[in-house]
């Protein structure tokens, strides 16, 4: 069986959607659904590509006892949209720009994080909030949702 592959996007990828690929990455490897899934992350934008997460990403992940992994940031590009089977945006702009970049949502791939939630919300851009607690707390209701969502719709095994 394939992989289920997952990209998690936000502006400059060092922040939100870093965030999101620890929390995810730590909620599948705990329940041994680690061999079923490939996960990253990227960014809408080219304005930290390189950097590693933000320290205060870093920060509240090691609060909460979540593995930080080895990342760099990188740009989504086209060729994202054909590999990836759920491309997650963290607000209404990164869904914007993740669609221009994609050329189209044909396949219906792309998603804004809170909308496994039932949500409508974007999940705050700490950069400028300063508030990873919120990010935090937003990023864990969305993955937790996601997670039920791909149950609920069989595709985990």
């Amino acid at each position: 069986m394939e992989k289920i592959k997952v990209l998690f996007i936000c502006h400059g990828n060092i922040c939100r959607s870093t965030m999101s690929q620890f929390v995810f990455q730590d909620m599948i490897n705990k329940q041994g659904l680690t061999d079923q899934f490939y996960i990253d992350s990227a960014a809408t934008s080219r304005e930290e590509i390189g950097n590693g997460p933000h320290y205060g990403t870093v920060a509240k992940c090691r609060e909460m006892g979540i593995p930080v992994l080895l990342h760099k940031a990188v740009q989504m590009t086209k060729k994202d949209y054909q590999k990836y089977d759920y491309l997650i945006g963290m607000d209404t702009w990164n869904i914007r720009n993740m669609t221009r970049i994609a050329g189209g949502d044909p396949d219906r791939k792309i998603y804004k994080l809170l909308e496994f939630a039932d949500l409508s919300e974007d999940i705050a851009d700490p950069w400028y909030t300063g508030n990873f607690d919120e990010t935090y707390a937003d990023v864990q209701k969305g993955c937790t949702a996601f997670l039920e969502y791909l149950k609920r719709n069989g595709k985990i095994r």
